[in-house]
């Protein structure tokens, strides 16, 4: 017998009764440390004490990108929901739905553009949230419209990476998005507008195999997991053990797979910087003088 909602009187129970919030804390999947909400968010999402780099919120991530926090969201054109009436578990369309409720975006990609240092800046961000950022028509069109509003606007492009692949829901229409977007980064290119990739944890399958890796500069957050297929697959494959810290960002920089590993705190600062050596601008404080 719970002599609280059998004994005391409602009001009273209400008052004794708090809810705390699930994810007051967190623990570090690292260390196990418990870290207070607050503190990780003031902390870009990375561990004070053990430098883990957490997932970053996609509005977190903008706000940090760009000057003041201050940017528009740049709205992509619709795709067809569900193009194969693909059912597993569950209905597909009622599956983005949940995803849609729970996120509140449309699809796995958003697409926004700002001031970096006072620089014209588009960017992309993969959500791993909605259906672990995977890449299907939606995502495709939000990739390429980001890439053309670039050229439209003469700016540099930056695409921040998180996924798990191809969206197996889509089927064919999923695996079209990897050479469209490739096309997108050729144009890009012949714009001679910079495109810098900025791979997040995880970044894998299709993402990894087309638009991750065509950019002009490719860049890692510490411990990011970049790969095609899993460590798992590929030894069972190969059938040797493989080296520690496969697939870690810090071991695709030292084999060259990309060009550095910089710390979420020092993220905004070498972007802007790149961009500008990549526009040839001016530094703010010579564009003030």
């Amino acid at each position: 017998m719970n002599w609280m909602s059998n004994v005391v009187p409602p009001k009273i129970r209400s008052f004794l009764k708090r809810e705390t919030p699930e994810n007051l804390w967190i623990k570090c999947p690292d260390s196990g440390e418990l870290v207070f909400h607050k503190d990780l968010e003031a902390n870009l999402h990375v561990v004070p004490s053990s430098g883990y780099h957490m997932r970053m919120p996609v509005k977190a991530r903008l706000e940090s990108l760009f000057d003041d926090g201050k940017y528009t969201e740049i709205p992509t054109p619709e795709v067809p929901a569900d193009p194969l009436k693909f059912r597993d578990v569950k209905r597909y369309a009622d599956r983005l739905k949940d995803f849609r409720a729970k996120t509140g975006s449309s699809d796995a990609v958003k697409i926004a553009v700002g001031a970096l240092e006072g620089l014209p800046v588009v960017a992309g961000i993969q959500d791993f949230d909605f259906i672990a950022g995977s890449l299907g028509m939606a995502a495709g069109e939000a990739i390429v419209t980001g890439m053309m509003e670039a050229v439209s606007r003469k700016s540099p492009f930056i695409m921040f990476t998180a996924s798990g692949g191809a969206r197996m829901q889509e089927g064919m229409f999923s695996l079209m998005q990897m050479p469209r977007t490739t096309v997108a980064v050729q144009r890009l290119k012949a714009a001679k507008l910079p495109y810098i990739v900025v791979m997040t944890n995880p970044t894998t399958g299709g993402v990894t195999a087309s638009f991750a890796m065509l950019g002009d500069i490719h860049i890692a957050e510490p411990g990011a997991m970049i790969g095609f297929a899993g460590a798992r697959v590929i030894e069972q494959t190969i059938r040797e053990r493989l080296p520690e810290g496969f697939q870690r960002a810090e071991y695709l920089m030292a084999h060259g797979m990309i060009d550095m590993v910089v710390p979420r705190k020092d993220m905004r600062e070498t972007l802007a910087r790149l961009c500008a050596l990549l526009m040839n601008a001016p530094p703010k404080d010579a564009q003030a003088a």
